[in-house]
């Protein structure tokens, strides 16, 4: 948002959490949101970033449903707040959790105001499914703001059946293809103008006219009547006049992304851009005001571009950030600096030198794709949690869908140039206290005696103290050291 003007800044890429970007937007500044957050889905994913053949891993980290959704939950609230009452909102979820993320989603925007669950059919069944059906589809929870949300209908083509089964007749002459409809309406509509003689046919005791003399006589002159063998007229419709088919809720017509797709960058989740372009076709109007809070590689950005539309983007992810802006100036032929910005990518070493140790710590354990420590003092040496994808639960715990998974690494944050091996002996100390078998530890630099130790703490318990560096964090070199 620009303080100066209090308006808020358009086309423009933050990098960062959304949970600590989204409060600098004032209220109700946003006609459509959609997101496609992390999946609480145990993938993992190997990333091939475009020409560059930037190798980075990433997975969900949620070791349950409720950790999944204890961190989304604060962040829809956010989105809550800044949608407009005109506006609509939509999550785009697989199977895993879309039931849990309906349940939070209607105490936050009530559940009156949920309009759809659309199901879009992402692949092709494979073969060998297990015991089971096939899982072919996503899920999109659509939620508006009021009664009065922006809607204009999207339209499917027919099929070449549905045309020659309905408008099996064409004009002669034009060759228009067209087909008839009753021009009667149940006696419980009817009104002084609707009951007549057209000439000399009345509608049965029960029926009257559906519309007045007056356009009775229009459609006549439109040479829009087709009269059957008792002279009862019926209103001629024309295929080439008719919008299509009302798009439902399941949506089979979008292909997923392949390996052949030209849009295709390599981002494993990418949606195509089809799928955004109706979405946000459906769900605003030229210069509206779109936001993408977990915008990946800017498939919806794009789209807003395409169709007139202002956006806000944001990522955590340094990577992604970048290859949104390149792909806005390659597909929409925008500059950057001119036409957008990205701003809030990843401080030098020396800015993060400077910065507070809790907001230090922060960044650290945000880049690691950990959660904070909700606690700032008495933390006994836990700076943050990082839950990978193949958590399960610890014995003796009632293990179900909610049940919190105790699968869990410890991050350890030190604003230090060069971490030393008293900073060691105090994370192995907290390690065995929890029972970890594998932990993260963040500094600048480290000490000789301090890696010798992280090696002899392998060798004496078989546990793995991971060391990084602040600048294998600015560069994303970790991807490996995170598996």
């Amino acid at each position: 948002m620009n303080q100066e003007t209090g308006q808020v800044s358009t086309e423009t890429i933050y990098c960062g959490d959304c949970l600590q970007q989204l409060p600098r937007l004032p209220d109700a500044c946003i006609d459509l949101i959609y997101i496609d957050p992390p999946f609480n889905s145990n993938r993992n994913y190997e990333v091939f970033w475009g020409e560059t053949k930037e190798k980075r891993g990433f997975e969900d980290r949620h070791a349950s449903t409720a950790a999944y959704i204890e961190f989304m939950r604060p962040r829809c609230v956010q989105l809550a707040r800044v949608l407009k009452p005109t506006g609509s909102f939509y999550y785009h979820c697989d199977w895993h959790a879309s039931h849990y993320v309906k349940v939070m989603l209607d105490q936050i925007f009530g559940e009156n105001n949920f309009q759809n669950e659309i199901v879009w059919k992402r692949t092709s069944a494979h073969g060998n499914v297990g015991k089971r059906f096939a899982i072919v589809e996503d899920r999109l929870l659509l939620y508006v703001n009021s009664r009065e949300w922006t809607w204009n209908t999207p339209y499917l083509s027919y099929t070449d059946e549905y045309i020659e089964s309905h408008y099996g007749q064409a004009e002669q002459g034009s060759g228009k293809r067209f087909t008839t409809r009753d021009l009667t309406a149940s006696m419980q509509r009817a009104s002084k103008g609707q009951l007549y003689e057209w000439k000399g046919v009345r509608p049965v005791a029960t029926r009257c006219w559906a519309y007045t003399r007056d356009k009775m006589q229009e459609f006549e002159k439109q040479g829009r009547l087709v009269y059957g063998d008792a002279g009862v007229p019926r209103l001629k419709l024309y295929l080439d006049d008719m919008p299509g088919v009302p798009c439902d809720t399941v949506w089979t017509d979008i292909p997923p992304i392949n390996s052949q797709a030209v849009e295709r960058l390599g981002y494993p989740t990418q949606k195509p851009i089809a799928l955004l372009d109706r979405i946000i076709k459906a769900s605003s109007n030229s210069g509206d005001l779109i936001l993408d809070a977990f915008c990946g590689c800017g498939t919806a950005l794009v789209s807003a571009q395409n169709l007139g539309r202002r956006w806000i983007g944001i990522d955590i992810s340094p990577t992604a950030c970048r290859v949104m802006a390149k792909r806005l100036r390659k597909d929409c032929g925008l500059i950057e600096g001119k036409n957008f910005v990205v701003r809030d990518l990843p401080w030098s070493e020396e800015q993060l030198r400077k910065i507070p140790p809790f907001e230090f710590e922060n960044w650290a354990v945000i880049a690691l794709g950990g959660i904070k420590n909700k606690v700032q003092v008495g933390d006994m040496g836990i700076d943050g949690r990082i839950y990978p994808a193949h958590a399960t639960p610890k014995g003796g715990k009632k293990a179900g869908e909610l049940g919190f998974m105790d699968v869990w690494y410890p991050i350890q944050v030190k604003q230090k140039d060069k971490a030393g091996r008293p900073d060691i002996d105090s994370f192995e100390a907290v390690m065995l206290r929890e029972d970890r078998t594998k932990g993260f530890f963040v500094s600048f630099d480290y000490s000789h005696d301090a890696m010798t130790e992280v090696d002899a703490f392998f060798r004496r318990s078989g546990r793995v103290i991971v060391p990084l560096t602040v600048r294998e964090i600015l560069e994303e070199e970790i991807a490996a050291k995170l598996a």
